[in-house]
């Protein structure tokens, strides 16, 4: 059987990516769908970590365009994300996978404090981390909760999981003409204002060395496919 070729990773998922076509809230069927798949993975011997978004709930970005404090509006959307996180650990436990939940805020009675030494433990035992609340600071995005966290645990790639099948130069929802990357480096996706992550993201995992794959998470089976280095989505590298 073929090897993975990526042993650590760390798996990104937007709130929006599990509120499916309803666009808010959290769609039962695609939460399990990435609990199964992420079984798989985790049964051939790879070590995940996933970060998770709060979108489906709350953006602290939009509450801050409607005049509330940035701070408040970003501390709200951490809190969102323990809410996925919870959500998906359900899911996972539901599938017989053993889960921690780690907080960048501290909450105990639900999850634990993110400790670097800690979650890297729990990975070495087979254990799916989640992080979730970010990096606990406002005015950071959970791209760059992913970044950090992928730097901290020496995780190999970034599974950027979204709704379409890669990097493209436009919006492919808006425009039919949209030409689709197969591979970028960092430097590009900064200066052109690509969206993969943000600037601060990006820079982080250029400076680290960290790959990112872009790939589409509602086709079943990406996740294996990507963890393989199967040819999919949009490679982000050197």
């Amino acid at each position: 059987m073929q090897e993975p070729k990526y042993k650590r990773v760390i798996l990104k998922l937007s709130g929006e990516a599990l509120a499916g076509d309803k666009g808010y809230g959290i769609e039962h069927s695609i939460i399990s769908a990435i609990a199964r798949q992420v079984v798989e993975i985790e049964r051939m011997g790879v070590q995940i970590a996933i970060v998770v978004g709060g979108g489906n709930i709350w953006r602290g970005v939009a509450g801050s365009a409607r005049g509330m404090d940035r701070a408040t509006a970003d501390y709200m959307g951490m809190l969102a994300t323990v809410i996925n996180a919870l959500a998906l650990q359900d899911a996972l436990e539901s599938e017989g996978m053993e889960t921690r939940v780690m907080s960048a805020i501290e909450m105990r009675e639900v999850c634990e404090p993110y400790i670097r030494r800690r979650a890297i433990r729990h990975l070495e035992k087979g254990r799916a981390v989640i992080f979730a609340a970010g990096t606990g600071n406002p005015y950071f995005s959970t791209d760059t909760t992913a970044a950090l966290r992928s730097a901290e645990i020496e995780a190999e790639v970034i599974l950027m999981a979204k709704k379409v099948d890669g990097v493209y130069d436009s919006d492919p929802v808006n425009n039919p003409d949209a030409v689709k990357f197969d591979e970028l480096n960092y430097i590009e996706v900064i200066n052109r204002g690509l969206a993969v992550m943000d600037s601060t993201a990006a820079s982080l995992c250029m400076d680290n060395k960290i790959p990112i794959i872009v790939f589409n998470l509602t086709v079943e089976g990406n996740i294996l496919k990507a963890v393989m280095g199967e040819n999919i989505g949009t490679y982000v590298g050197r």
